[in-house]
């Protein structure tokens, strides 16, 4: 299995907190049956102001100690990027680190309690420089929750998402499992990945297996296990990821006095 979403990179944000632990989140991957990991750090301004150059050192010191401590785990260039209007301008400096660095999906994160109106128009920036956004854990996302029609409406856009295994096997609540498993029996999800944060038992480690066999179960095994096999694989290489999204039907707002004078 591929895992498109840790951060499994020591000392980069709220993920790892030392090489050794980051070692044993990465022999739990491995007993786990995730062969490749994308490692994608947190950069939000003023918080995790992650540089390109800063994450890529990271990471070839944590492969040399994978190597030295015999865990035959590949791991990838990333990051998480949480969204802001710059973000377009920022890739076309040469500033942002996408999935392998391979220039074509970058993982997006929304502030957790909207999607921010910006986001139209940041993502068709990303595009119009070849680069497809990959929103990260929409069931986890107010916005989202609240109006499913706005990751259609992405989607359907050119857009891809991820949701994050923990929801889908019920560690991170019943809502964000219903969500979860809403927005994959839709068409909206492409990817599930861990978004492992720690080496801990629960819904931050970095484990995919139960959630591919979730996964099976609601889509069918070669529709459910290609969103930690085939969808990983063809972004981490840069070749394209199909999305065939339902159209969401938004439901027809009642006129005011109907609503003031039901009978």
């Amino acid at each position: 299995m591929i895992d498109i979403h840790t951060h499994i990179l020591p000392g980069l944000d709220d993920g790892a907190d030392s090489m050794e632990e980051a070692l044993a989140m990465a022999s739990r991957a491995v007993a786990d049956g995730i062969r490749i990991m994308v490692a994608t750090p947190h950069v939000i301004t003023g918080l995790y102001p992650n540089s390109r150059k800063a994450v890529l050192e990271a990471l070839e010191r944590f492969k040399g100690a994978l190597q030295g401590n015999d865990i035959p785990l590949t791991v990838l260039p990333g990051a998480e990027y949480r969204l802001e209007p710059e973000l377009g301008e920022r890739l076309s400096r040469g500033e942002l680190l996408t999935i392998n660095d391979g220039g074509r999906y970058l993982l997006v994160e929304m502030p957790p309690m909207l999607v921010p109106d910006f986001a139209v128009q940041v993502f068709y920036e990303l595009q119009l420089q070849g680069v497809t956004p990959i929103i990260a854990h929409p069931e986890r996302n107010a916005g989202f929750v609240r109006e499913p029609g706005l990751l259609y409406d992405l989607v359907s856009r050119g857009a891809l998402s991820q949701i994050t295994a923990g929801s889908l096997t019920g560690l991170l609540g019943s809502a964000a499992a219903a969500c979860a498993r809403k927005f994959l029996e839709r068409g909206y999800v492409q990817f599930i990945a861990t978004d492992a944060h720690s080496g801990d038992e629960g819904a931050r480690a970095p484990l995919l297996a139960e959630a591919a066999d979730e996964a099976a179960r609601f889509l069918g095994e070669e529709q459910g296990r290609s969103l930690v096999t085939a969808n990983p694989h063809r972004a981490i290489l840069g070749k394209a990821v199909e999305a065939n999204p339902l159209e969401y039907k938004r439901q027809a707002r009642r006129a005011f006095w109907k609503m003031l004078f039901r009978r």
